[in-house]
């Protein structure tokens, strides 16, 4: 028996687990301007066994996690992102559109997280495959990646790297958000920041230009996921990036035929060059509900999952990978946690990382 190994107000607990023989790395696929620290990424899918008596009867129980490996951080430049991106993973915990964090914990040599196994594939994944999706199916996405971008919103967090590849879809076919390494914590609503990060297909012109920014990134980045998805390609593509950066910076939106007019306009008021003229610069989220594109939608039962999604992945359980790239499924997975052989001093290694060990409650097995 393998043991996974989580911490919580520097107790030790042991928590049985075996490692499931499936190999995979769920990680973006074209690079970031700044990727959120350049160290090892191995996600390995976790199978957590326990036993449990029902009456009277021992019934296996087994629960699918990704872990998210980060090895070579300790004298790195990047420690905040990852705490960052803890602490924006422990927010979003009660948000149905973002991964939940389940434990953070780390050895001598790396920090694990473990998170929400999602196995319907990126959105990334699904496109390649269709090449573009149709108007009710892709403002089912838009609505539901706009709702975690609007939560986010409101605990003062920028996302910043909104694409395709951090777009999951569950099981049954709602959007999943990941990857937070590139957020930014504390930007009050008339703040702004000024890292130039993020993926180049989606750079906001004010990013570009190397200006403060505010929070309607994030909304241009919307408006370019939602181009993608309804015209296969994302709005000024090229595969020139300096000619598709002054496509970003100068030229004007070109909207094929074809599409109604109430995408159209979400569109334009997404895209729009300057921030302060953007749709959501004003009342952020609710502006982009009320949007007239978005009239089908129900909110309240969108955030409930009462919506059947337009698309079923049918993945047939969780050892099901059809959905992921082979690509990912082939990537051999390193240094098991469960063959680390020094677990034991797991909590000494860094101060930089002090706190960054995490369970939550409900997984908790005492």
């Amino acid at each position: 028996m393998n043991y996974f190994l989580t911490s919580q107000r520097k107790m030790l607990y042991l928590c049985p687990l075996k490692v499931q023989p499936i190999n995979m790395q769920l990680i973006d696929k074209s690079p970031a301007v700044q990727q959120p620290n350049k160290v090892n990424h191995s996600i390995t899918v976790f199978k957590q066994f326990t036993e449990k008596c029902v009456f009277g009867l021992s019934e296996s129980i087994y629960c699918y996690f990704a872990g998210n490996a980060l090895k070579d951080v300790l004298f790195s430049m990047q420690q905040k992102n990852i705490m960052a991106e803890r602490n924006v993973l422990l927010k979003s915990l009660k948000h149905p559109f973002l991964v939940r964090l389940h434990y953070s914990f780390q050895t001598s040599e790396k920090l694990y997280f473990v998170l929400d196994y999602v196995n319907g594939g990126e959105l990334f994944f699904h496109l390649q495959r269709e090449r573009c999706f149709s108007e009710p199916r892709a403002r089912f996405y838009a609505a539901e990646v706009a709702s975690a971008i609007g939560y986010l919103h409101s605990l003062n967090i920028v996302y910043r790297d909104l694409k395709p590849e951090n777009i999951l879809l569950d099981s049954q076919g709602h959007v999943v958000l990941t990857d937070f390494g590139l957020c930014k914590e504390g930007v009050e609503p008339e703040g702004t920041t000024t890292t130039f990060c993020g993926t180049p297909e989606y750079l906001a012109p004010e990013v570009l230009r190397k200006e403060p920014y505010d929070r309607t990134v994030d909304w241009w980045c919307l408006g370019a996921v939602l181009y993608e998805m309804v015209y296969s390609l994302p709005p000024f593509y090229s595969r020139d990036v300096g000619e598709m950066y002054d496509g970003i910076l100068h030229k004007p939106l070109f909207l094929p035929p074809g599409k109604s007019e109430a995408i159209r306009s979400l569109l334009v008021g997404l895209l729009q060059k300057d921030p302060h003229r953007r749709l959501g610069s004003i009342a952020d989220f609710l502006e982009i509900k009320n949007h007239s594109f978005f009239t089908p939608i129900n909110w309240d039962d969108l955030y409930h999952k009462r919506i059947t999604p337009p698309y079923n992945p049918n993945v047939r359980g969780p050892a099901d990978t059809q959905n992921i790239d082979p690509e990912f499924t082939r990537e051999m997975v390193p240094n098991s946690v469960s063959q680390t052989p020094d677990l034991n001093a797991s909590f000494s290694s860094s101060n930089a990382f002090h706190g960054f060990s995490f369970v939550a409650t409900e997984d908790s097995f005492l």
